[in-house]
Formats: C-alpha cells, sequence, structure tokens
C-alpha cells in the first residue's frame, strides 16, 4: 500500500529579490593588485626619501649661508673735540680732532677699504672734509683705528658758522654728524665681492668745553651702502 505524499506548495513573494551570486576574481587579478600596492609603497618610500634629503641640505645651507654671509664692519666713535669753541672768535683757530674704531666682525672673510674719507656736518652743512686712510686690507675680526684732524684748508667753518655753534653751545650742546666714506669689498678665500660704496655716519653731541658728551662716546655708527 502506498503511503499518501502530500504536495506542499512553495510560494514566492512578489517583493523577494533573489541572493546575489558571488564571484571569484582570478588569480591575475590578486597579483596585480598586490604588485600595484608594492609600486604605491614605493613611491611613497623615494619621495619620503627625497624629501629628507632636501630638509637635510636645505639646513646645511642655510648654516653655511650664515656663518659665510658678509656682516658689515662696524664703526664706532671714540673721541671728538672741537678745539676753541669755548672762544668768541675761535673759529680763526678752529681745531677739529677725533678718533674712530672699525671693526671687521666676520670670522672667516677680509675686508678690503679703498681710500677713506671724513666729512663733518652741522645741521646738515658741511663744515670741514679731509682723507683720512689710503687704500687698506683688513683682517677677519680685526680692529683699525682712524684718526682725522681739521684745520685750517681743511675747515670750511666762518663767522655764521661759528656764531651758530657759539649759540648752541649757551644751550649746553652742539651737534655734529661725522660721515666716513669708502668703498669696500669682501674677500674669502680666493672669492673677492664687487665694490659697495659704503657710508658710516656717527651723530656726534659737543658740550660747553668742546668734548664729546660721554652718552654719545663709544656710540655704535649706523652704516649704510649706496
Amino acid at each position: 500500500m502506498t503511503p499518501d505524499r502530500t504536495t506542499i506548495p512553495i510560494r514566492f513573494s512578489p517583493g523577494a529579490q533573489s541572493q546575489p551570486i558571488k564571484r571569484h576574481h582570478s588569480a591575475s587579478y590578486y597579483a596585480h593588485r598586490v604588485k600595484e600596492s608594492l609600486s604605491t609603497r614605493i613611491s611613497k618610500f623615494i619621495c619620503a626619501i627625497f624629501l629628507l634629503v632636501l630638509f637635510f641640505v636645505g639646513v646645511i645651507a642655510f648654516i653655511l649661508w650664515l656663518s659665510l654671509r658678509p656682516h658689515r664692519p662696524r664703526f664706532h666713535i671714540q673721541d671728538f673735540v672741537v678745539q676753541g669753541l669755548d672762544q668768541p672768535t675761535g673759529f680763526e683757530n678752529a681745531r677739529v680732532a677725533f678718533n674712530v674704531t672699525i671693526l671687521n666682525p666676520n670670522q672667516h672673510m677680509g675686508v678690503y677699504f679703498d681710500s677713506m674719507d671724513g666729512f663733518i656736518y652741522y645741521k646738515d652743512q658741511p663744515v670741514g672734509s679731509s682723507p683720512l686712510l689710503s687704500p687698506f686690507y683688513q683682517q677677519p675680526t680685526n680692529t683699525t683705528v682712524v684718526t682725522g684732524t681739521l684745520t685750517g684748508a681743511s675747515l670750511t667753518v666762518n663767522s655764521n658758522h661759528w656764531t651758530e655753534f657759539s649759540n648752541d653751545r649757551a644751550q649746553g650742546t652742539v651737534a655734529f654728524r661725522l660721515d666716513i666714506v669708502s668703498s669696500i669689498r669682501f674677500k674669502l678665500s680666493r672669492w673677492i665681492s664687487k665694490r659697495h660704496k659704503m657710508h658710516a655716519n656717527c651723530d656726534i653731541l659737543v658740550g660747553l668745553d668742546g668734548l664729546i658728551l660721554p652718552k654719545v662716546n663709544h656710540k655704535r655708527c649706523p652704516v649704510y651702502f649706496t
């Protein structure tokens, strides 16, 4: 006797979706992906090495630039005296004397100075000039003393100037400006720079006795190039 078989119908929901079919990539596909990833890593490593080398080269270049770049000479006014300033007609025997030191602050670089001249101004009016030094070479970290004396033909002081000096002296101080002019070149080993026209401006205050005031003595003079 054959048993009864009950047939159960299978119903599909209208909104049901079929499961996606999983696809397996071939071995060549994965080999290509691995090769591509390895190339990217190598490229990034090479770029990192290049940037690191570039950074260290930049740091070394900056240090060399700091140590080898030329520093302009330093001028300091040491003494300045106007003799006869306390005399009513002192301009007839007027005499100006001064001392200035020049320091080469460079540790590895010398300085060539062309001939050096000094000019004295009072209220932007020239009152005297004189040659100071012949051309010379200054060794690194060396100090040179410049001595100047202006009298007679080197001074253009007249009675009007002396009257103005006397009026300022009555107020307590007389202001002068010393301008030292030269052309300089820097020397490092066998390398020599082009010429630079240099000016050192020293602002000076003179008291009743004609001597420079202590507050401006030994003062550093600004240096600029033209």
